[in-house]
């Protein structure tokens, strides 16, 4: 066990480093997003599937895994294409702006945290993945929490999609289908994913004490997409852009979990 969390991370920590290296040569922070879904779904399977004791993976193993891997693949998927040939995301810019000469440096020690961040969450994959006995009702609840997951960031995402694509919508703020119920529909279904880790890793009957370490997964996303990447810096960047709409639409609009609004949206809130 010791040796495949020293592989995993060490797999984190070089990853991480040629995801700085690209991004850099790209002038474009956007691409730590794509690689980092992509490193971390890589991660997520080593750490299902590499045997430790010799024995082949177990059904669970595998469950696990291709659940990780669906998650990376569509995730980092999906911001590819939005990130390629366009401006560098508004978080990123204003980081860029922010660290000035330092960028590189400062970029650097950011990517290698969110590389440590990583390792911490695939911690709650190896242990579901891991957990001695019968497949039961918690591995299909599980996995049913992941594909809802999945499907709903796939649905917010199309949502702002289709909302960007419309000419008419320049300027406005997307309150169209999920986005009515959250400012960050996207996040949440983010961070639902990782609520399925904990769902198949804990053992009720307290004969896989390990199972507990899953609990890191969704608590961890939770601040993170909270407090560090996610809503704080998009939300400062929205309020700078679009200033009393956006305003309005907070006032609205629960911020993370997805509520009724508080009133009918106003059409064409202007930025």
């Amino acid at each position: 066990m010791l040796n495949l969390l020293a592989v995993d991370a060490a797999f984190l920590a070089m990853a991480m480093a040629l995801v700085w290296a690209f991004q850099r040569a790209m002038k474009n922070g956007g691409w730590t997003d794509v690689f980092w879904s992509y490193v971390l779904g890589a991660a997520g399977v080593i750490v299902a599937l590499v045997p430790i004791d010799g024995a082949p993976p177990t059904a669970r193993q595998w469950i696990v895994a291709v659940l990780i891997a669906v998650w990376g693949l569509r995730l980092g998927t999906h911001l590819a294409l939005r990130t390629a040939g366009r401006p560098e995301d508004a978080r990123y810019a204003g980081l860029r702006r922010k660290w000035g000469a330092r960028n590189d440096l400062m970029m650097f020690g950011f990517l290698e945290m969110q590389g440590a961040a990583s390792f911490l969450l695939s911690l709650g994959v190896l242990v579901a993945a891991r957990r001695p006995g019968e497949l039961s009702w918690q591995d299909s609840l599980g996995g049913a929490l992941l594909a809802i997951a999945i499907l709903g960031e796939a649905l917010a995402d199309a949502q702002l999609t289709a909302f960007k694509a419309d000419p008419a919508n320049k300027g406005r703020i997307c309150e169209t289908g999920l986005w009515a119920w959250s400012r960050h529909p996207n996040y949440f279904f983010e961070w639902l994913a990782w609520v399925a880790y904990p769902v198949i890793a804990i053992d009720l009957s307290g004969r896989w004490n390990w199972g507990l370490v899953a609990l890191i997964g969704p608590l961890l996303m939770y601040h993170l997409l909270n407090n560090v990447t996610g809503v704080r810096m998009l939300e400062y960047a929205m309020a700078k852009s679009r200033g009393a709409a956006f305003d309005a639409y907070k006032a609205r609009t629960s911020v993370f979990f997805p509520m009724p609004p508080k009133r009918s949206p106003a059409q064409g809130d202007l930025a």
